[in-house]
């Protein structure tokens, strides 16, 4: 995959949104590092992508919408809205900050900044 990193990361954000996980795969270097805050660290591809599928699984919709994004050499800053909804539920939106770090033509670290506390008050 040879392609800007502002591209990668918004072509990333597209294919997140099919749910489907095989697609993401070509997005994400082998030893990537998630974290979302107030959550645990994952490391590595097949453990993120592991997550991903629960997620998919659990909710009826999972939903990134990038609002600005900026990029400073193998860092991409994305605004985004995220939002998820329960089978039968509203999507509720979440605003966060993601921090992305490319390395060889992949995503190699991915941060989630939020309000955790917010979310689940959505999703109570």
């Amino acid at each position: 995959m040879s392609v800007d990193n502002d591209t990668l990361v918004r072509t990333f954000v597209e294919a997140f949104n099919t749910k489907d996980t095989d697609r993401l795969l070509p997005f994400l270097h082998t030893d990537v590092v998630f974290r979302n805050y107030g959550d645990d660290e994952i490391r590595g591809r097949d453990a993120l992508l592991e997550m991903w599928r629960n997620v998919f699984g659990t909710f009826e919709q999972v939903r990134f919408e990038t609002v600005h994004q900026a990029v400073n050499g193998d860092i991409v800053i994305a605004e985004q809205v995220h939002g998820l909804a329960l089978p039968g539920g509203p999507l509720a939106p979440v605003m966060n900050m993601a921090v992305y770090e490319v390395r060889d033509g992949r995503i190699a670290a991915w941060r989630d900044y939020t309000n955790p506390d917010y979310a689940r008050s959505l999703l109570s």
